[in-house]
């Protein structure tokens, strides 16, 4: 030993018996599973979490291929993966946590986390991987999805149990009409016996009658589209027929309070990969709050837009009201936060979450001075490819 000041010499094999405990220290206690192979795929080091994670032994583990805890899509091109490494130093996990499916030994395949690092030894080049569990977090997502589902569904409830009088109002204008032609064809029938009424006549207040008949289904079958739980299902469709179309359900809650509703569409589709229903229920929610404060301002109209800027669609809804106040846009999309004497304060917040589970958003521009709020929904432009979604959104 040196009688001199500094540390005093320890023997390296000291030093790496001490490194060894600790790495073995870590391995045993670390929650999360720890697995060491080397640049050949083999196994070196297989952690106690990685065991109940997996459900093997570290002996029946240790000396074999990685692939034995791995499904067949990602075994049969592991060992690919480490020659391109090998031959490229092309990283293409290593340094990147990602996720990926493990194999459990009953044959259960279920999604993992996984990081990967990468250490040079005396005995070669080796790879450690952590592994974490996703099953918890999936199902956490699930579940909430569902309640998003749920959620959804009740404000959509609520819309049509706030308009039930206008509905109804609406409804009866075409029953009306309906009757009164097939009064008037009965009349005609009586008072000839069947006979002398001119066929052009009835066969055109019969077209009426169609035609009226065909407008209350279609009231009925929109609505019934907007309360029912689904899945939802995406399409690729024209933003501006949605819009038209939530309108159309939408505008007599405007009836009474003269307010004027003006569309602004492109001459061209706007064509977006969504669930029409949930959009028509954004829709349908912004156009009911701007009727609302419209209904009171001098003016008296909302302007309802849709047009395409770049790869983006947006629907832009303005009133004609005085604006929101900075204190009140601060909070506007927060869940339970309305400026409603009723309500609970849902709309806003889950009308963003729709947009943004679309790969979108939920603008505001708060106006004042002069200038009403203007919503802007903001939704990717569609190619076509989107198949069924299952978020919650």
């Amino acid at each position: 030993m040196d009688s001199g000041a500094g540390e005093p010499d320890v023997d390296r094999s000291d030093r790496s018996t001490v490194s060894e405990a600790r790495f073995a220290s870590l391995m045993e206690t670390a929650a999360d599973g720890i697995v060491v192979i080397d640049e050949n795929g083999i196994v070196l080091a297989f952690n106690k979490s990685c065991e109940a994670l997996f459900g093997f032994a570290a002996g029946d583990v240790i000396g074999r291929n990685i692939k034995i805890i791995m499904p067949p899509r990602y075994a049969d091109d592991h060992d690919g993966y480490i020659s391109h490494y090998r031959e490229t130093g092309e990283k293409r996990i290593i340094g990147i946590g990602r996720e990926v499916s493990g194999r459990h030994s009953d044959g259960t395949v279920f999604p993992v986390e996984l990081s990967v690092g990468e250490a040079m030894t005396p005995i070669g080049r080796q790879f450690i991987g952590i592994l974490r569990d996703l099953r918890p977090r999936k199902q956490v997502e699930q579940r909430l999805s569902h309640l998003q589902a749920q959620i959804m569904h009740m404000t959509r409830l609520s819309a049509m149990d706030e308009m039930g009088a206008a509905v109804a109002h609406e409804l009866n204008q075409p029953l009306t009409a309906l009757m009164l032609y097939l009064q008037t064809v009965m009349r005609h029938a009586r008072s000839t016996g069947g006979t002398g009424m001119d066929p052009d006549r009835l066969v055109a207040i019969l077209e009426k009658a169609r035609a009226e008949a065909e407008r209350a289904g279609g009231i009925i079958q929109r609505m019934r589209h907007m309360v029912e739980k689904r899945d939802p299902e995406r399409s690729h469709v024209d933003l501006s027929q949605i819009v038209n179309e939530a309108i159309d359900l939408a505008a007599f809650v405007a009836q009474g309070s003269t307010v004027a509703i003006r569309r602004s569409f492109p001459k061209e589709p706007v064509m977006v990969d969504v669930d029409p229903i949930q959009i028509q229920q954004i829709v349908m929610n912004l156009l009911r709050n701007a009727v609302e404060v419209a209904k009171d301002s001098p003016g008296k109209w909302v302007s309802m837009a849709v047009r395409q800027d770049g790869d983006s669609a947006l629907v832009v809804v303005e009133d004609s009201g005085p604006g929101i106040s900075a204190e009140q846009s601060q909070t506007l999309f927060r869940t339970f936060s309305t400026t409603k004497k009723t309500g609970m304060g849902l709309g806003l917040a889950i009308s963003r979450s729709i947009a943004q589970n679309h790969g979108g958003d939920l603008g505001l521009d708060p106006g004042g001075d002069g200038r009403g709020a203007r919503f802007i929904l903001t939704l990717p432009i569609g190619d076509g490819l989107s198949g069924n979604n299952t978020t919650g959104d």
